[in-house]
């Protein structure tokens, strides 16, 4: 597609070390006559894991009650166009190409991430389609993301915030806590979910002195299982809600943030209907999606055989896997395909799983340069506590579970984005 050879050319641009900064976004957005000033309102969200299921909860119950939804999430699993939602579809490929080919000739050849041109590309496209909101997905960090500009939206959001990205945000909860805080903003509200102590302390402490009012998980709402469902208080007021489409029981914390985000949006009429529609609707592929179709579910054997896969990739991903495969995946065994990239915590994120997985094979990510290598990827699920074998692809990985396993078995392929995404792109 052209812009598969936009995007392309577009790295060419990006600076050889990524400093975070607001600096080189301003300038482009600048040229571009600041489009990110003539957006439908904003809800912007950070956090490090969630933040796109709470954007799905979100945007299917704002568009239950009849709203025209934008979205900007990242990063995409198959096509690039996955991350620009105008009115609630996906951005058409000759409308990419043109916003893409726009900011490339007002940055005029100057160094920019590509984050960063492509966040100024969605600026333009969600400022020219008529909409009634925004959800606005943080892409590292808060404080210096490209997101970060927008200077009053009518909410932010912080999802559950754990370690990771700390060549870019810093050693330990707190550090990474304060970037993700930058997005508070004096006098809007923030919504924040379950977070750890570390993490809450900065983002009160960030919040105080924008006098930011703060709805918190745990003070001042909570969300928990209850009767086949999820049930949402805050104060004296209680929502009984339909169980949350996404799997997975912590999906019940993003659900309950997201019921709490709308709740607090100011001027959207979102009854209790739609916020269960929102529960019901919502989809976000490869967060704990099992395949039902395609090459690779053809290749096993048949009757109670499961393939699922996971876009998790930091230590907290990691544990709510576990918790999950321990309370709802004790029927069968589990075996593990597993790849991540370089920059990841291996030891972090399968640590957990070595008490709920028989097994984990190991790849490398096809295609990908920062990818561990199978043995790297081994080394490291050996010592989590992981019995651990090398595969030279994801087919043949499978295939010697299928071969080996002593009973019908769930797998899970995990542990990046990149390569569930290669998956879905080869397994339609």
């Amino acid at each position: 597609m052209k812009s598969d050879v936009i995007l392309e050319r577009l790295l060419a641009l990006h600076p050889k070390l990524i400093d975070l900064s607001l600096g080189r976004i301003e300038g482009l957005l600048a040229a571009l006559g600041n489009p990110e000033r003539r957006t439908p309102p904003v809800v912007h969200v950070t956090g490090t894991n969630g933040k796109g299921s709470t954007i799905a909860f979100m945007g299917a119950a704002l568009e239950a009650a009849g709203y025209q939804v934008h979205a900007y999430t990242s990063p995409h699993l198959t096509r690039f166009h996955e991350r620009i939602r105008l009115g609630g579809a996906l951005i058409e490929e000759d409308h990419l190409s043109d916003l893409l080919e726009e900011c490339e000739a007002a940055n005029q050849g100057r160094p920019i991430t590509y984050f960063e041109i492509t966040t100024a590309a969605a600026f333009l496209g969600f400022s020219r389609t008529p909409a009634d909101i925004l959800l606005l997905e943080n892409g590292l960090g808060g404080r210096l993301d490209a997101t970060n500009v927008v200077a009053r939206p009518a909410l932010t959001v912080i999802t559950p915030v754990s370690i990771d990205h700390t060549q870019y945000l810093g050693e330990g909860l707190a550090a990474i806590a304060f970037e993700k805080a930058g997005i508070l903003k004096p006098g809007v509200a923030g919504v924040i979910g379950p977070q750890p102590a570390e993490a809450a302390a900065p983002i009160i402490e960030r919040a105080a002195k924008l006098e930011a009012p703060l709805i918190r998980h745990g003070v001042d709402f909570n969300a928990r299982a209850a009767n086949g469902g999820l049930l949402f208080s805050a104060g004296t007021e209680t929502l009984a809600l339909p169980r949350p489409a996404l799997y997975g029981d912590y999906q019940i914390d993003n659900a309950g943030l997201a019921v709490a985000a709308l709740r607090a949006l100011k001027g959207f009429d979102i009854g209790e209907a739609h916020m269960a529609r929102g529960m019901t609707g919502a989809s976000w592929p490869a967060r704990l999606q099992r395949l039902a179709h395609g090459p690779l579910v053809d290749r096993l054997p048949g009757a109670g055989w499961e393939l699922w896969i996971d876009a998790g990739h930091n230590p907290h991903a990691g544990r709510a896997l576990a918790q999950m495969a321990a309370a709802d995946w004790g029927d069968r065994p589990l075996h593990l395909i597993t790849a991540m990239l370089n920059s990841k915590d291996p030891g972090g994120y399968l640590s957990p799983l070595a008490d709920v997985a028989e097994d984990a094979r190991c790849v490398a990510i096809a295609g990908e340069a920062a990818s561990l290598s199978a043995d790297e990827m081994a080394r490291a699920a050996a010592q989590s506590g992981l019995k651990a074998s090398t595969a030279a692809s994801l087919d043949d990985a499978l295939d010697d579970i299928v071969a080996t396993a002593k009973a019908p078995a769930r797998i899970l392929i995990c542990g990046s984005h990149y390569l569930v995404g290669a998956l879905l792109a080869d397994n339609g």
